[in-house]
Order: structure tokens, then sequence, then C-alpha cells
């Protein structure tokens, strides 16, 4: 998939942001890194109004839970009126069951053209190895936002927080911290997102999942560049903060999707 009219304007718009902040760079917060982190507040700022309508289609179907497995329960036996029972309730409740399905799949080709700008700025943001190698790229702990967490440099340095001189497999010697805050984050996100489940084989498969993606990224979080999981890490916070904010100040059960 060719994501390029989508990952070329993202690009610009975190170059823009770089050459803003460029004159706030320090030794322990790079311009780079506040670009990454501005850029992905503006990027989902502006996808907001999707998940928003997601968001609230899930809140929709946990009001709707109970009574789906009542029905689940009366007439799992017979799947024809089953489903013309669970259509009546939707139709009564003004619910349309894949109304949460449209903005999940218009923002999917906007999430990856992103992801492929933070993993590939020289070709997305800078457009030339030499300046991008020569810029701050610090971010507390981690002296380059370039490489992964455990990289070691050819002078011995070790690009995150060193543990000690000891190595682990898979780890290396740095303490994988932004990769765990990644993993957790994630795992957040995926419970407070979770759609109800309405028979243990959907629970079951709803747990796999709040156990694989958080894995998932955090494996990812230490092989590619800590950039990327300085991403995921404020795109999980910015949406824990917005489900927050719909599931507990959206009191209006009556709002119509």
């Amino acid at each position: 998939m060719n994501l390029d009219f989508l990952a070329v304007p993202m690009g610009m718009l975190v170059r823009l942001i770089y050459n803003v902040v460029s004159g706030i760079d320090s030794k322990y917060l790079s311009a780079y890194a506040i670009s990454i982190i501005i850029s992905t507040i503006i990027f989902k700022f502006l996808v907001l109004p999707l998940t928003l309508k997601q968001s609230k289609s899930m809140k929709k179907m946990q009001e709707l839970s109970p009574k789906l497995q009542e029905l689940q329960k009366k007439y799992g036996k017979d799947p024809q009126t089953l489903q013309r029972k669970q259509m009546e309730l939707y139709k009564e409740a003004n619910y349309r069951p894949f109304s949460g399905c449209l903005p999940l799949l218009i923002q999917f080709p906007i999430l990856i053209a992103f992801f492929y700008v933070i993993r590939d700025p020289v070709r997305y943001v800078f457009g030339d190895q030499e300046f991008f190698n020569a810029i701050n790229k610090t971010f507390l702990w981690i002296k380059d936002l370039g490489f992964a967490e455990n990289h070691v440099f050819d002078n011995g340095v070790i690009n995150g927080l060193s543990m000690g001189g000891m190595s682990l497999p898979f780890l290396g010697y740095a303490l994988p911290i932004l990769a765990v805050i990644t993993g957790f984050t994630t795992y957040l996100t995926t419970k407070l997102t979770a759609q109800p489940s309405l028979n243990e084989q959907q629970a079951s498969t709803q747990r796999t999942m709040n156990m694989m993606m958080p894995i998932m990224l955090f494996v990812f979080s230490i092989q590619f560049p800590a950039g990327l999981a300085l991403y995921w890490v404020i795109s999980n916070i910015f949406q824990l903060v917005q489900q927050y904010v719909v599931m507990n100040l959206s009191k209006n059960p009556k709002e119509e999707l």
C-alpha cells in the first residue's frame, strides 16, 4: 500500500513544527522530540471527530450489552430469530451497529501514513541524511531518537539507560523504559476501548487481543527507532484522556449516533 500521498504532507507538517521549535533545542529535550510530540497531538486532533464518533458508538454498544446478552441466552439456538431481535433492538435504540466501523476504516490509512513518517524521517521530513544525523535528537534519558532504545553506539555508549553493564537476551544493555511505557499505555487503551462481549468466545478473543497488542508494541518499541515509540506513547496518552472524557463526562445517553 503506497501512502506517500498522505505521508508526504504529514512529513511537511513535522518539518514545519521542527523549524518553529528549533530555537528551544536543549540537552535533554531536543527540538526533534518536541516536533514529534506536537505533531502527534495535532494529528490526533485532526482525526478527533472520527475517533469521537467511534467512542460514542462503543459507549452506546456498552449500554445495549445487557439486553443483547439476554437475547443471546434466549435465542442463541435460533440464529435467524436472534439476528432479527438484535436488529429490532438496534432500531428501537436508534443505534446503527456499523456506525463505529467507518471512522476506524478512514483513520487506518492515516495512522499507517503517520507511522511511515516517524519511522523514516529522512525520507518524509528532512530529505537529507547528513542533516538528520547532525541534529540533536535527545529525549530525557534517550540520547538519539533515531535509534532503538537499546542501541549501542560505536564508542560503547548506550542509547537508553544502562543496566550497569548487564545484558539480557533481546533487551540488550539498556532498560527498556520507553518500550515498557508503550506496552502499558497500549494495554490501558485496548482495555478501555474494548467492545462488550456477547458470549464467552468473544470474551476469550477480546482477552487475547488485550494481551497481544501491548506485547507486540513492546517488541516493536525495542526494535524500531525510539522516536516511533515516543509517538506511540503520546498517541496512547491522548486516546486515554479522550476516552475518559467520552465515557465519564459525556452524560447524555439520548445522544443519537
